[in-house]
C-alpha cells in the first residue's frame, strides 16, 4: 500500500534574522557621547561613519533632529539612522559620510614635526568653518562645541566639514540655556561668567580659538579649570572692563579684577613663522574681530566670509601649496546667495573672474530649506566654483 510521501512544509518557529545593512570595521572615536565606527554599507560597499549613542531618557538628544535639518557643503551629511538594542539599552545610530581626518589630526601632525601649517591652508580651513557656522547661525542653531576634533578634514581635497551636533541647540531669546557647555579651551568668556541667555556668538569665540591653534600648533588659551581658563584669556586680552563684564552677564556682581594690560597679538604669535614670514597682519585683524569680550561686538559668521583676510582665496591665481586643486569655495546655496544680496556683499563673495561663469546666482524662495549647492565647475587655474 502506497502512502503520499509529500508533507506540508514546516513553518519556521523563529523569524528570519534581518541581514545587517552595515559592517563595522573599527572604532575611530569614543567618549562620553558614545562611540564612532568606521563601517561599510554591505550592499553599496560605501564607507561611512556610524555614531552610536545610548538613549538616555533623562537627557534630550537633539542631534538627530539637528542632522535632519542641516544640509550644507561644509557640514557632514547624515546618510541614514537606525536604532539598535544591547541588553536593556537602546542605541541611536547616526550614519554619516566618512571623512578620514580632523583638524586636530593635522594640527598635531605639524606640531609634532615642528612645522607650521601653511598660512594658505589655515585661511582655507577657517573660511570653510565660517561658512558652515554662517549656515547654522542663520537658523539660530548654536553648535556649542566648536573645536578641532569636531571639524572633519579631507586632507587630499582640503575640504572641511563641521560635525557632532550633540551639543547643538536652536536658541530662543526667552529661553535660558546651560552655561557649562563647550570644551574648556574653546569656551567663550560669557560662559565662564555663567551667562545662560547667550547668543550664537559663543561659536565665533570658539572659531577664533581654533584659528589661533592652527597658527600656534597648540591651544591658544589653556586653563586647567574654568577659573584658570579666564585667567589665560585675561593674560592675552587684558582685564575686561565693567561694561564688558556686564555685556557678558548683566547679573554678574563681581566686577573688580586685578588690572592686566592686553598682550599684543604679534607677541602672542612671535614664535610662529612659515617660510620665514610672521603671522600675517590681516589674520591678526580677523582674529581680533572674533576674540572680543563683548559678545555683540564679535563679527557675525556670514560677515566673516567677506573679511579682507579671505580675499586671497578669491584670486584666480591662488593655488594649494605643493600642488593640488582648491576645494569648492563658491558653490553657494540659494539661501547663501539670498543672504549675501540682502547684506549687499554678494559681489564681494563671488570673485570678479567668475562673474561671467555659469554660477547659479538665482535665489529660490520655495526651496530654501533644501538648499542644493550650485554645480562646481573646474576653471583653468584649478579653482572651483
Amino acid at each position: 500500500m502506497s502512502h503520499d510521501t509529500q508533507s506540508k512544509p514546516k513553518k519556521d518557529s523563529k523569524p528570519k534574522k534581518k541581514m545587517p545593512r552595515y559592517s563595522a570595521e573599527r572604532i575611530i572615536g569614543s567618549g562620553s557621547f558614545g562611540t564612532v565606527y568606521k563601517a561599510v554599507n554591505v550592499e553599496s560597499k560605501e564607507t561611512v561613519a556610524i555614531k552610536k549613542v545610548r538613549e538616555d531618557k533623562r537627557y534630550k538628544n537633539r542631534e538627530l533632529e539637528m542632522m535632519k535639518v542641516v544640509r550644507h557643503p561644509n557640514i557632514v551629511a547624515l546618510v541614514d539612522c537606525f536604532y539598535s538594542k544591547s541588553d536593556r539599552d537602546i542605541y541611536l545610530n547616526l550614519v554619516m559620510e566618512f571623512i578620514p581626518e580632523t583638524l586636530y589630526d593635522t594640527i598635531r601632525l605639524h606640531a609634532k614635526a615642528g612645522q607650521t601649517l601653511p598660512y594658505l591652508l589655515t585661511k582655507l580651513y577657517a573660511y570653510q568653518i565660517c561658512r558652515s557656522l554662517a549656515y547654522c547661525h542663520e537658523r539660530n542653531i548654536c553648535h556649542r562645541d566648536i573645536k578641532p576634533q569636531n571639524l572633519l578634514l579631507d586632507p587630499d581635497k582640503h575640504i572641511v566639514k563641521l560635525c557632532d551636533f550633540g551639543s547643538a541647540k536652536q536658541l530662543k531669546d526667552s529661553e535660558p540655556n546651560v552655561s557649562y557647555i563647550c570644551s574648556r579651551y574653546y569656551r567663550a568668556p560669557e560662559l565662564i561668567f555663567e551667562e545662560s541667555y547667550y547668543k550664537t556668538s559663543i561659536d565665533l569665540w570658539s572659531i577664533g580659538c581654533v584659528i589661533g591653534e592652527l597658527f600656534l600648533g597648540t591651544p591658544l588659551f589653556q586653563g586647567d579649570r574654568s577659573v584658570d581658563q579666564l585667567v589665560e584669556i585675561i593674560k592675552v586680552l587684558g582685564t575686561p572692563s565693567k561694561q564688558e563684564i556686564l555685556a557678558m552677564n548683566p547679573e554678574y556682581t563681581q566686577t573688580h579684577f586685578p588690572v592686566v594690560k592686553p598682550l599684543p597679538w604679534k607677541i602672542v604669535f612671535a614664535g610662529v613663522s612659515y617660510e620665514n614670514e610672521p603671522v600675517p597682519d590681516d589674520a591678526i585683524a580677523f582674529l581680533s574681530c572674533l576674540l572680543k569680550f563683548t559678545p555683540n561686538e564679535r563679527l557675525r559668521a556670514f560677515d566673516c566670509l567677506a573679511h579682507p583676510y579671505f580675499d586671497e582665496l578669491r584670486l584666480e591665481t591662488t593655488k594649494i601649496p605643493h600642488g593640488g586643486k582648491m576645494p569648492p569655495l563658491f558653490n553657494f546655496t540659494n539661501e547663501e546667495i539670498k543672504i549675501a544680496k540682502k547684506k549687499q556683499i554678494l559681489n564681494k563673495l563671488i570673485p570678479k573672474w567668475l562673474e561671467n561663469g555659469n554660477t547659479n546666482t538665482n535665489t529660490n524662495d520655495d526651496n530654501d530649506d533644501n538648499n542644493d549647492s550650485s554645480t562646481a565647475q573646474q576653471t583653468k587655474s584649478g579653482q572651483q566654483l
